[in-house]
């Protein structure tokens, strides 16, 4: 999103507001660095906000009364796809793996999607074939019933379209798939033989990651992951590695996933929070 401009605490904005959500313009106002920050989809509409702050407020046309007036979180939905399109084409994809396997339980087409291959024997290949390159990401579309899928899709949602919003749809692709491709490795590579593995965690611990460092580096509104949501997330991850979790009957956990996920996630997130914090 595009910042529009900024205003002291004390100024009141609510008549601009008030006109913004009339209009269906999608907008945002923020608290930031003692300021009100008010953030717009692009910067062509971030100049007739300005442009609007210099009149007077209290002077600013209703919207006409045969108009019916646009809700914000309509407005939203209605330009999602253009705000966040690489975090709804992801959920989207994974939703359309999640109905071809059945989730998880129809493993003639899950073998299509597994890290390495089926071999003739009826058995997943000990190593990956590099001509089916694709295999490398595909594991992280793959999940195992339901509560698996709505738990991964609402937290890629969450961490998803905020770092699509601050840095872009193409940075966001790029930290999914490389995050995804590192954290699929390390956990066929500790896992050994046993290849059947799936979800889109390891990439989830690696966005937490990104935030969470790139927040506390250089804090920004985009990023304010509240530190109950971090701390959980961390406790979970704890949990997981203590082989409760296993214990309590939620499977077996993609361990090494997480782990090596939320480090590359971490590292990205202070180089990123560095440089940004430099400018």
């Amino acid at each position: 999103m595009q910042r529009a401009l900024s205003c002291p605490l004390e100024e009141d904005l609510r008549p601009l507001v008030r006109f913004l959500r009339s209009r269906g313009v999608v907008h945002r106002v923020a608290e930031e660095n003692g300021m009100q920050v008010v953030w717009v989809v692009d910067e062509a509409t971030a100049e007739i906000v300005r442009a609007l702050h210099q009149r007077d407020l209290s002077e600013l046309p209703a919207a006409p009364a045969s108009s019916i007036a646009e809700t914000p979180a309509s407005a939203y939905w209605r330009q999602s796809y253009r705000l966040i399109p690489v975090t709804l084409a992801v959920l989207l994809l994974t939703l359309l793996v999640a109905a071809i396997t059945g989730l998880g339980s129809n493993l003639q087409n899950v073998v299509l999607l597994t890290y390495t291959p089926l071999e003739a024997s009826g058995y997943l290949a000990a190593q990956p074939d590099m001509s089916q390159w694709w295999r490398l990401i595909t594991p992280i579309f793959i999940h195992f019933g339901l509560m698996h899928l709505a738990f991964n899709a609402l937290w890629y949602w969450e961490l998803g379209r905020r770092i699509e919003m601050r840095s872009g749809g193409l940075w966001l692709l790029g930290l999914t798939l490389l995050i995804g491709v590192i954290s699929n490795t390390a956990q066929w590579w500790w896992t050994g033989t046993n290849g059947l593995f799936g979800g889109l965690s390891g990439v989830l611990y690696g966005l937490l990651g990104y935030c969470w460092l790139y927040q506390l580096i250089a804090p920004n509104v985009h990023f304010a992951l509240p530190k109950g949501v971090v701390i959980m997330m961390l406790v979970w991850l704890a949990l997981c590695m203590s082989g409760l979790v296993s214990m309590l009957g939620f499977g077996a956990i993609a361990n090494a996933a997480h782990v090596s996920g939320l480090l590359v996630g971490c590292l990205f997130g202070s180089i990123a929070g560095a440089l940004q914090r430099r400018l």
